[in-house]
């Protein structure tokens, strides 16, 4: 039954991947009525600090190793430093499990930050609803989270895509349709608070408010960080000189678990899907750590057991907006070549505050001295999608390139989020939902075929075929 429902459901959407592929892109004549892109005032209530001494705020998860059956629980403590401890269970108030974790904090200028605690959740049963509780006392705060299935080459699963949200109204309302949606894990592509838009003090206090802001979602499933330009706050004016300082003191990945050297760049594996996470804003030219790394990578994803590839990164190897324009070359000449030659399905990007999604198109075919020089359609090339319009104080990035490129299927200036539901390991249904005026629209959908399996079908018919007409042949 739910295998017709399934073919029920695809048919509207295989018309309309039918429909873009065939004809020229399409740039979407849309224009809203956008609140202002400033961000929500402080003593708003969605960034309410929560009741009690010492009690935890900023609670958020993230996958904690590389299969899924673990989790990072972190969180903020101000007036004491406390017990970075975890209890959980597998039922409402009965914690019959612990695990201890670690605590640390930092400066930022004359900003002293909290006591921020990171926990390893480990060993969890695949598949279940756990409760987990933080803080001591009265203050203590309870949570819950959901541990994705088994892995498997037919889970079903169903991801979120955020990126650049910022803490504006509009950025409110990316958050809230998301919660809507159904979706079970955030795979976010950088550019979280924006907090480098302030200046010497505020720039801590403005994380602390964004950590508050997302905590409905991020403290009870687990999203999937990438970093962006916004999370370097290199500021020599202020003496802050060191990198990406507050984001990796506040927001962990399990990079250790993907056999990574840095916790920028790193890999998981969650339901059916492999997703690797790369580093606009770390070295990645040829023998470089993250080059290295993506190399080994890309050679151990075993499409039998995870068949869905899909690749987070900042910035759009393909891009036909303005603002950025050309920005995702440098890595698109590094990588390109691995990502079609290893099938990779979709990739996914930020930093251009608008919507954009290309046909398969790649340009490995020139090189400096010969070749083709623009983008050429090619079966074996992901779909790269834009999504870097979450909501942030910087505004859209409204002036798209004219003509509309080759390339480029369905591009839009507003603001929204995605989900990518899989259903097996052939087909996902991909969705773009713009933020209307305060409602939640879905705009541009279409049914993902993965390339691994795609291919191999293609195949194994061609060879069926190839072999029945030999055996006729021969009789």
């Amino acid at each position: 039954m739910k295998s017709l429902l399934f073919q029920f459901i695809l048919v509207p959407f295989v018309i309309l991947n039918f429909v873009n592929n065939v004809n020229a892109g399409i740039t979407s004549r849309f224009v809203r009525e956008e609140w202002p892109s400033v961000d929500i005032p402080l003593d708003h209530e969605v960034f309410a600090v929560p009741k009690g001494y010492n009690a935890p705020q900023q609670v958020h998860i993230t996958q904690g190793n590389y299969d899924g059956n673990a989790v990072i629980i972190s969180w903020v403590t101000f007036d004491e430093p406390g017990s970075s401890k975890v209890q959980y269970g597998k039922s409402y108030k009965n914690y019959e499990f612990s695990a201890e974790g670690k605590m640390t904090n930092y400066t930022f200028y004359k900003y002293n930050s909290g006591y921020i605690h990171h926990v390893l959740v480990d060993g969890l049963e695949y598949d279940t609803k756990y409760y987990y509780k933080t803080g001591d006392g009265d203050s203590a705060r309870e949570f819950w989270f959901q541990t994705p299935p088994m892995i498997g080459p037919d889970v079903p699963y169903k991801f979120g895509i955020i990126g650049d949200l910022g803490q504006t109204y509009n950025s409110l309302s990316t958050l809230g349709h998301y919660m809507e949606s159904g979706a079970q894990s955030v795979l976010f592509v950088g550019d979280l608070s924006y907090a480098d838009r302030y200046k010497y003090n505020d720039v801590g206090i403005r994380w602390d408010s964004w950590g508050r802001f997302v905590e409905k979602s991020t403290a009870y499933q687990p999203w999937i960080w990438s970093a962006g330009n916004h999370e370097i706050e290199y500021m020599p004016y202020m003496n802050e000189v060191t990198p990406f300082k507050s984001y990796l003191h506040r927001y962990p990945t399990p990079y250790l678990a993907s056999k990574s050297s840095s916790p920028m760049w790193y890999a998981i594996r969650r339901a059916s899907a492999h997703i690797i996470v790369l580093s606009s804003y770390s070295p990645f030219v040829k023998y470089t750590p993250q080059w290295k790394w993506l190399e080994e990578e890309l050679n151990r994803v075993d499409r039998k057991k995870t068949p869905w590839l899909i690749v987070l990164v900042h910035v759009p190897i393909y891009n036909s907006n303005e603002a950025h324009f050309m920005e995702g070359e440098s890595m698109r000449a590094v990588f390109e070549e691995w990502f079609i030659h290893h099938k990779v399905d979709v990739i996914f990007a930020g930093h251009v505050h608008a919507y954009e999604r290309s046909y398969r198109i790649s340009n490995i075919r020139y090189n400096v001295s010969s070749g083709e020089r623009f983008p050429v359609p090619d079966e074996s090339a992901p779909v790269y999608i834009t999504v870097g319009d979450g909501g942030n104080q910087e505004g859209l990035a409204g002036k798209f390139r004219d003509p509309q490129p080759d390339y480029s299927a369905f591009r839009e200036a507003s603001y929204g989020h995605s989900t990518l539901e899989i259903m097996n390991r052939t087909h996902a249904v991909y969705h773009w939902n713009r933020n209307d005026d305060g409602k939640k629209v879905a705009i541009d959908s279409f049914v993902l075929n993965n390339q691994y399996w795609s291919s191999n079908v293609r195949e194994r018919k061609l060879k069926r075929h190839y072999l029945n007409g030999m055996r006729m042949i021969a009789s």
